[in-house]
């Protein structure tokens, strides 16, 4: 019944975090976009008005004027919509998410012992921290470089990014080392929302229903922060769906995986903010091709060697399937609610049937069983290959 509790709080963490995530990340899109976009205005009475820029649109049949002041409004609406929810409830849902997956579950999902011999207090506890380091790293890098060089705080926040992913890769399971980069990049982004966007639209606000001038700064550091998430929200995409993906996560150098990934996503990102801007820019999305194509090749299994030797049976397998696999791969599993991703290996049928999934999760990413939790050991994933290469 736990397991079947878990599963449940799995589904409907996860959806909630997609839909408010899509919510926030459409939002953050759109405005980038806008933002991009805008023209100065021609017409006289919209820059005695303090408008710097508007745009004509269209969508779903209707006529859209968005208009962008200089600093603000001369007098507020009555109205005003604030973007903060999406982003709140994004990073909310996303921490219930990884404490039921991961923080629940850590013996499982997080402790890897041929990683590291940690405990799973241990490794919620690095979890946790590589959460709130990230995000003070970061805004203290922002504070060091804010009117300085942007493309230097780039640098330095990547080299940043991949020493984190380096140092988790040899604490944690390569699974749980990804979504953690990821988690602490998103923490970030929420952080940006959080301590500097809203604070900053709200000193503005409070500014103008006192009469006084609004301070340009404000808008000056929130817009950077906004441009900071748009850039982080593609690698942070990748991270989240990589336990999907486990020849990236189990690679033997995945940090570097995951920091070509991240570099790749960056450079299409910024494709599209210089389209946004009327400057296309070919080179950056044929570099983050290259690199993709790259890391694809990298990753590409070794050919099959055949073997002299005769192959093991099916009926010498199916004893250690049994033993190592059937706990989660059964129609009534004992470890699992159900059989992870449907996969069933109790009947010999079956186990045929999933051959070349057998031997991918279990022998050549050994990412099977998760976290080792039945104790297959060496020699047995070594019968599972020559079965299956001697099929």
């Amino acid at each position: 019944m736990d397991a079947y509790l878990i599963e449940w709080g799995s589904l409907l963490l996860r959806w909630l975090h997609l839909i408010v995530g899509i919510a926030w990340i459409g939002s953050s899109f759109y405005f980038v976009w806008l933002d991009n976009s805008l023209k100065p205005p021609v017409d006289p009475a919209l820059k005695a008005k303090g408008v710097g820029g508007e745009l004509w649109a269209v969508h779903g049949g209707g006529f859209y004027n968005p208009q962008k002041y200089l600093v603000a409004p001369a007098h507020l609406p009555d109205e005003l919509h604030w973007f903060k929810w999406e982003s709140y409830s994004t990073w909310l849902s996303g921490f219930a998410l990884i404490s039921t997956l991961y923080y629940f579950q850590a013996a499982s999902y997080m402790v890897d012992p041929s990683v590291a011999a940690l405990t799973p207090a241990q490794a919620v506890g690095i979890g946790l921290a590589t959460l709130a380091g990230g995000w003070l790293v970061y805004d203290g890098l922002c504070r060091l470089l804010i009117n300085r060089s942007q493309l230097l705080f780039g640098l330095i926040y990547y080299a940043f990014v991949v020493a984190v992913a380096w140092a988790l890769t040899h604490l944690l399971s390569g699974r749980a080392a990804f979504i953690h980069v990821g988690a602490m990049i998103a923490t970030t982004m929420s952080g940006n929302v959080f301590f500097w966007i809203i604070p900053g639209q709200k000193r503005v606000v409070a500014a103008m229903q006192k009469g006084a001038a609004p301070d340009p700064l404000d808008g000056i550091r929130a817009k950077q922060r906004s441009y900071h998430n748009n850039y982080l929200t593609l690698p942070v995409l990748f991270c989240m769906i990589s336990n999907h993906y486990a020849f990236t996560y189990t690679h033997a150098h995945a940090w570097a995986v995951l920091a070509l990934i991240i570099l790749a996503a960056v450079l299409i990102r910024h494709f599209f903010n210089l389209k946004h801007k009327g400057a296309v820019r070919w080179e950056f999305p044929a570099t983050a091709i290259a690199i993709l194509a790259g890391v694809a090749v990298w990753l590409a299994p070794a050919p099959r060697v055949a073997s002299a030797s005769a192959a093991p049976t099916l009926a010498a397998v199916q004893p250690i399937i049994e033993a190592r696999c059937s706990a989660c791969h059964a129609e009534k599993p004992t470890l699992m609610a159900s059989a992870p991703a449907g996969v069933l290996l109790d009947t010999p049928a079956r186990i045929e049937a999933q051959a070349q999934r057998i031997y991918e999760q279990s022998v050549k990413l050994k990412a099977m069983p998760l976290g080792n939790v039945t104790g297959i050991t060496d020699a047995e994933r070594a019968t599972l290959a020559a079965w299956f290469e001697g099929r």
